[in-house]
């Protein structure tokens, strides 16, 4: 009889044993894994027709529309592949192609039919938008690559496409673990009971299994997170890492399979193991001596170049960012910040000078449309500035920030950027408004009034659900940014779509500062004072001196009919009295970005200044009477 120990180290030796298998096994049974995940994809959308009629997921005569952008050619290939009976055929070929790949052999029409598989797949990607997932791009990109080593005749060029899906594997298990140590939901381990209660992906017993076994809970989310971020670490010690960890992975893979439906996860993500293993093999080894590793050095060269070129680009976006506008003056204040401020006009020296406050994680170039609709329109004088973190202004306070810090750097801006015996109105959107509520009393007789541009308010987070439910993302949100844009990752960020609402001579401007860390390490600094001291608000809101402008946009008091009585509590605080108005059809950000709405605004401000519709509230309702009439004019 053989000795425990003597089992356990034999057991040891086969795990952490290194891989042998050849390159055409490992493209054989890749390809396969690949063709499962066709036939599962395509006999789904067989079975499942009712997706593609009118009204259903995939019903192309409203999913074509995300195609505007693309050239007309390509639109109207979508077009051909998209009708029923196309779509139909094409699914039915690509279920047949996918079956015969399940076949022995290592034939070359293997490849021919692999590529056919990830061109048709490619082509009716679009068509399935929003069905398709991760599976679905990883089977793209497998099945394109194994189907070209398949066909072309050189070893190294096989050897080549084999790395690159190596390559790839390794970048999407490491990526995906770093992105989530920057959750703390992974760092806390609530992730995997939080996704177990979801409704999409759920699974209420091993929910419940978290429940019972919280220490379990938490070693197990721990070592999703240390699999996925060392999954590179197969390579190391002449591959004797290989077959635990993708043995590993493989259980994680059927675990998601089974719990939260992730079938086709399961075959996609598994096929490009084969070709892990493969590259993996060490050069001591017959097979890893024949493989040619020369696209490692070549990719090594190519990554150090990207990053070199990622920080040179973040280099020259953060200078661009502090340049900020051509016209920008610097004034420091008591506090002993930097204020980086722009005066587009100095208008007629008997009329207010407008002052702007911004939102948090915002710019003065919001407020673009609104200015440039009153430069031309009015004689008012106009003038923008950055709060101390955001673009050129730079933050030289001691201590930990406060609201308060911004409030007495406004009143100093006024002070010394104004003209003395101008009187000012101080426009503030969003964060800018309660800021711009709290400095009112500091400017004294210099005053004229506030407008508030879909205003927070300091109880805001107590008394909106909608409020206090963003609030606990906000944060997380602000500092993966903040850290994601300090590795230089700027030039890998998306456009957002809302940028191309703002005038084109300021789109650039705005996009280098959304994608630089200053932006969000303001805003986080922020929402930290934000959150500190609107917990902690009580009581009514003290008197504001002057008059006031409250304007809302639409959906926000929509949303959340509580923010609709705040901002009616902004405009009965002022001493003067104040003027609500409701911009139809408007969400939170496009009151400043949307053309059209920014505009609107911009007659209200002008009609304001000029105080041509009296002092009186009364003179256009309440928050609720005017909001009603906003809601029956869109029913109408």
């Amino acid at each position: 009889m053989r000795r425990p120990g003597y089992v356990l180290r034999r057991l040891t030796q086969a795990v952490l044993k290194p891989p042998s298998l050849s390159r055409d096994r490992a493209l054989g049974i890749s390809e396969r894994l690949g063709a499962l995940t066709t036939l599962n994809s395509s006999l789904e959308y067989l079975t499942q027709r009712k997706q593609t009629e009118p009204g259903g997921l995939s019903d192309w005569s409203i999913v074509r529309d995300l195609q505007l952008q693309t050239s007309p050619m390509l639109r109207k290939v979508l077009d051909g592949v998209s009708g029923s009976r196309t779509t139909t055929a094409i699914h039915v070929s690509r279920s047949l192609a996918a079956a015969a790949l399940l076949t022995p052999g290592n034939q070359k029409w293997r490849g021919a039919v692999s590529l056919y598989l990830a061109a048709s797949g490619l082509f009716i990607y679009p068509r399935h938008i929003y069905g398709t997932d991760g599976s679905d791009q990883v089977s793209l990109i497998v099945q394109g690559a194994t189907g070209a080593a398949r066909l072309v005749p050189s070893d190294s060029a096989k050897d080549a496409l084999i790395w690159y899906i190596a390559a790839q594997a390794n970048l999407s298990y490491a990526i995906s673990g770093w992105v989530k140590l920057f959750g703390k939901q992974w760092r806390d381990a609530t992730a995997l009971p939080g996704v177990m209660r979801t409704r999409t992906y759920g699974h209420s017993g091993m929910w419940a299994w978290t429940q019972k076994h919280p220490k379990a809970s938490r070693l197990l989310t721990h070592s999703v997170l240390a699999l996925e971020c060392g999954f590179p670490f197969i390579y190391a010690f002449g591959g004797r890492f290989v077959r635990p960890v993708i043995g590993s992975v493989v259980l994680f893979h059927g675990a998601n399979a089974y719990l939260m439906g992730l079938g086709r996860f399961f075959t996609a993500f598994t096929s490009m193991h084969p070709l892990v293993a493969y590259t993996a093999i060490p050069k001591s080894d017959p097979v890893g001596a024949r493989r040619d590793d020369r696209l490692l050095p070549l990719a090594a060269a190519a990554l150090s170049l990207s990053a070199a070129g990622s920080v040179v680009s973040a280099i020259q976006r953060r200078m661009r960012v502090r340049q900020g506008p051509s016209g920008g003056t610097l004034f420091t204040a008591r506090s002993g910040n930097v204020l980086q401020y722009e005066s587009h006009t100095e208008g007629d020296s008997s009329q207010p000078v407008l002052v702007f406050e911004t939102g948090m994680v915002a710019t003065p170039e919001y407020f673009s449309w609104i200015i440039n609709h009153l430069e031309d329109n009015t004689r008012l004088g106009l003038l923008s500035y950055a709060r101390a973190g955001y673009n050129g202004s730079l933050r030289k306070a001691e201590g930990p920030y406060n609201l308060g810090e911004s409030v007495a750097d406004l009143a100093d801006l006024v002070q010394s950027a104004v003209a003395p015996g101008r009187r000012v109105i101080l426009v503030g959107h969003s964060l800018g408004g309660d800021i711009a509520r709290r400095a009112a009393p500091l400017l004294a007789d210099r005053l004229d009034g506030v407008v508030y541009l879909d205003s927070s308010h300091p109880a805001e987070l107590l008394r909106s659900t909608w409020q206090a439910k963003a609030a606990g993302r906000l944060s997380e949100n602000f500092k993966q940014m903040e850290w994601f844009l300090r590795m230089g990752t700027g030039s890998l960020l998306t456009r957002p779509t809302w940028l191309d609402d703002l005038p084109e001579s300021v789109r650039s401007r705005v996009f280098a500062q959304y994608a630089d860390g200053l932006l969000w390490r303001a805003g986080r600094r922020e929402w930290a004072a934000v959150q500190a001291e609107f917990s902690d608000a009580c009581g009514n809101l003290p008197s504001v001196p002057g008059r006031g402008l409250v304007v809302s946009a639409q959906q926000t008091v929509d949303r959340d009919p509580e923010q609709l009585l705040m901002h009616g509590e902004l405009a009965k605080a002022h001493q003067e009295g104040a003027h609500t108005a409701v911009i139809e059809g408007a969400d939170h950000s496009g009151l400043l970005t949307k053309p059209g709405h920014a505009i609107e605004v911009a007659r209200l401000i002008a009609t304001f200044a000029a105080d041509s519709i009296g002092v009186a509230t009364s003179a256009l309702g309440s928050p609720a009477a005017d909001h009603q009439r906003h809601k029956e004019g869109t029913a109408r």
